[in-house]
C-alpha cells in the first residue's frame, strides 16, 4: 500500500512538471510614469526545480523550500545592455533585484528584457523574458514635486508597500487624490557621495510625484524667499508640511523642488542671419607682425644665474682641495718622533724582505718534482722503472704494494 502511494505521488509530480509551460512575463506601463518590477528570488527559484513551490503535495511531503542566494543579469534582448530609460539594482545576492525607470515618448512599444538568473548555491542557470509594453499616457501630470529622503537607499524605496507609504504622506501634504510616481533616483546618480558601510548611513533617494491638481499652500512655501534663507542659514527647514508616518520616510525640505509643466516652455528663438556685411567702423585690421619683445632679462635669469652659481661652487671646491693641504713637512712636524721612527722601520724592513726574496737561489721543493716518493724522499728518473715496461703494473697508490706502511708525508 505504501509503495502504491509513493508511485502515485511520483506519477502526479511528473505529470504536473510536464504540463508546466514557461511563458513570457508581460508588464504594461505608461509614458512619464514610474515602472518598477521586482525580481523575487522565491519566484525564480521555482523554475530551477522540477516541482513548483506552490505544489501542495510536494510542500506537505518535503516542507517549505529555503530561498537560495541568486544573481540577476538583465539586458535588452539581443543587446549587451538595458534600454536607456531602464535601470537595474540589486544590493547583494541575498536580496531581490529591481528593474525600474521612466519611459519617454520615443520608448513607446515593446521592450523585451532578457533576465538570466544564477543560483549561487546550486550554480543552476535559468533564463526568463520580460516584455514591457510602453503606451502613450491617457492624461498628463503637469504639476510635479520632487522630494529628497535622506534615510533611505534605492532598494528600500522601490518595493510597492514603501511607495504606498510615501504616497500617503505626500497626499496629506498635497491634498490631491490622484498622485503617481514619475521618477525615483538614487542620490549617487545626482553626484552624491558614497556612504560609509555602517549602520545608519544611507545614500539618499530623490522621489518625484505628479498630479493634475495644483500645489497646496504648504508646498508652495518651498518657493518662498524665507524658506531659501532658512535653508542657507541652518541647512534644514521643517516647513508647514513636515508630516511622515515613518521616520525613515521624512523629507529634507531644503532639497525639495516644485516643477510646473502646465505652461509649455517656448524654445529659444534661432538667430536671425544678417546680410554678411559688417557696419562701418567695426572692421578690425590685424597687425602684420607681432610686437617685439626683449628677452635679455629672461636670458640672464635662465642662463647666467645658474652659471654664476656653478663658478662659485668650483672656486670653493678648488680652495678646499688645493689651498687647505698641510704638506708632508708640516705633517711630519706635528707627528711624534717615535711614530715616525716606527714608520721608517716598517718601510725599511719591507724593502729588505723584498730584496732578499728577489735574490734567493733555493731549489724547489722535492714534492713538486716528478716521480717523487713521499715515503722515502727518493726521486726516481722517469726511464728507470722497477715495475718493467708495462705501465699497467704500476700501483696507483703506494699502499697497495705495502699495505702496512704509512704513506702520509711527515
Amino acid at each position: 500500500m505504501a509503495d502504491t502511494g509513493s508511485f502515485s505521488f511520483f506519477l502526479t509530480v511528473c505529470v504536473v512538471s510536464c504540463l508546466v509551460v514557461t511563458a513570457d512575463i508581460m508588464r504594461p506601463t505608461l509614458v512619464g510614469q514610474m515602472f518598477v518590477f521586482e525580481l523575487k528570488r522565491e519566484v525564480f527559484q521555482s523554475n530551477f526545480r522540477i516541482f513548483q513551490t506552490d505544489f501542495i503535495p510536494y510542500l506537505t511531503h518535503y516542507g517549505p523550500i529555503t530561498v537560495h542566494p541568486m544573481a540577476f543579469k538583465c539586458s535588452k534582448e539581443w543587446f549587451p545592455d538595458l534600454p536607456a530609460w531602464l535601470r537595474f539594482t540589486q544590493r547583494n545576492t541575498s536580496e531581490n533585484g529591481f528593474l525600474y525607470g521612466t519611459p519617454l515618448e520615443e520608448n513607446v512599444g515593446r521592450n523585451t528584457i532578457e533576465i538570466i538568473v544564477v543560483n549561487k548555491q546550486t550554480y543552476d542557470t535559468f533564463k526568463e523574458r520580460l516584455v514591457i509594453t510602453v503606451k502613450s499616457p491617457g492624461k498628463r501630470l503637469p504639476y510635479q514635486a520632487e522630494f529628497f529622503i535622506p534615510l533611505k537607499d534605492i532598494e528600500e524605496v522601490l518595493p510597492t508597500d514603501v511607495q504606498e507609504d510615501i504616497k500617503a504622506d505626500v497626499q496629506k501634504m498635497w491634498g490631491a487624490d490622484n498622485l503617481e510616481f514619475v521618477n525615483i533616483t538614487s542620490a549617487l546618480d545626482r553626484g552624491g557621495r558614497v556612504p560609509l558601510p555602517l549602520k545608519g548611513h544611507h545614500e539618499g533617494v530623490y522621489v518625484k510625484l505628479g498630479s493634475d491638481q495644483y500645489f497646496s499652500k504648504c508646498l508652495l512655501r518651498i518657493q518662498s524667499p524665507g524658506h531659501r534663507l532658512e535653508c542657507e542659514a541652518t541647512g534644514n527647514s521643517s516647513g508647514d508640511c513636515s508630516t511622515c508616518k515613518y521616520f525613515d520616510n521624512c523629507v529634507n525640505w531644503c532639497k525639495s523642488e516644485l516643477i510646473d509643466l502646465s505652461t509649455p516652455v517656448l524654445p529659444t528663438p534661432a538667430p536671425i542671419p544678417g546680410s554678411g556685411v559688417m557696419d562701418a567702423g567695426e572692421f578690425y585690421d590685424p597687425p602684420e607682425s607681432p610686437p617685439s619683445r626683449e628677452f635679455l632679462a629672461d636670458y640672464l635669469v635662465t642662463v647666467m644665474v645658474p652659471l654664476a652659481l656653478a663658478v662659485i661652487l668650483c672656486l670653493i671646491l678648488t680652495y678646499v682641495m688645493c689651498c687647505r693641504r698641510e704638506g708632508v713637512e708640516k705633517r711630519d712636524a706635528k707627528t711624534p718622533e717615535i711614530q715616525l721612527y716606527h714608520q721608517r722601520t716598517i718601510h725599511s724592513n719591507a724593502g729588505e724582505l723584498r730584496s732578499m726574496a728577489g735574490g734567493r737561489a733555493v731549489p724547489p721543493p722535492l714534492s713538486t718534482l716528478p716521480m717523487f716518493n713521499a715515503r722515502t724522499g727518493e726521486r726516481m728518473p722517469p726511464l728507470q722503472r722497477p715495475f718493467g715496461s708495462d705501465s699497467s703494473q704500476i700501483p696507483l697508490i703506494m699502499a697497495q704494494e705495502e699495505p702496512n706502511t704509512d704513506t702520509l708525508p711527515r
